[in-house]
């Protein structure tokens, strides 16, 4: 963290007074949120993801895995939705925002079914309640979609596969429950999803690093575009994006 302190004109121009006067401009620059978030969702997706693909255990190993969630998917990518909503990326913001919540409702929904004040389905039966969250999950995990393709498309492939995924699971789980074939295949993008996370957050944390991009993440806006110290609306020192 740096601070600078400047002497700046007021806003309208006007000139300073005789005896002088200063303001001073904190400037907080932080790491890229995204590469925290980004982490904790690609541990905690895979962990679920692999189950859900059939690739070991059942539905019962999601309590096992559920604490981890909480923690890494759920609260850090929560607080780095945060802190990327203090570096103004409104697609990161969201996305990491919406699924750290879904993994501390995870959480509780594993304690819920553990003691029985909430229902656990049958493998072989639909689950309404759970294809619901995925049903929510998937139109606005487009929507980040939409908005990374404009702006990176590491980002973009790593939320189009996991809203493709949310789909195909909101899918399986409403019309044929855990063991349905869309629910195993929403598992499969999941997981698809989750490797690609793990790439960008590489390529981030190389870049933060080394200085310059070593791992291609395909940015869509201009990487040498100069924004100014004060912005138009006259907020000084803040930056958009990460």
């Amino acid at each position: 963290m740096s601070t600078m302190q400047a002497r700046i004109a007021p806003l309208s121009g006007a000139e300073p007074s005789t005896n002088g006067w200063a303001t001073r401009v904190t400037l907080q620059p932080i790491a890229a949120p995204s590469a925290l978030g980004l982490a904790g969702f690609s541990v905690a997706t895979l962990m679920v993801a692999t189950i859900q693909a059939k690739w070991w255990g059942s539905a019962a190993d999601f309590k096992g895995v559920a604490p981890f969630c909480l923690t890494f998917g759920g609260l850090a990518q929560f607080l780095a939705g945060m802190w990327a909503y203090k570096a103004r990326d409104i697609v990161a913001t969201l996305a990491h925002g919406m699924w750290g919540a879904f993994w501390i409702a995870f959480f509780v929904l594993q304690i819920l079914q553990a003691n029985g004040t909430v229902p656990t389905a049958a493998p072989h039966q639909p689950d309404l309640v759970f294809g619901m969250w995925m049903v929510g999950l998937a139109y606005v995990t487009w929507t980040c979609a939409a908005g990374a393709a404009l702006e990176n498309g590491a980002v973009f492939l790593v939320l189009t596969s996991l809203a493709l995924g949310a789909s195909l699971s909101a899918a399986g789980f409403i019309t044929g429950g855990f063991e349905s074939g869309w629910t195993t295949a929403g598992g499969w993008a999941f997981v698809v999803s989750a490797a690609l996370a793990w790439y960008t957050v590489t390529a981030m944390v190389l870049h933060g690093i080394a200085g310059k991009w070593i791992l291609p993440t395909f940015p869509r806006t201009a990487a040498t575009k100069t924004q100014p110290i004060e912005l138009p609306w006259a907020e000084p020192g803040v930056k958009h994006g990460q």
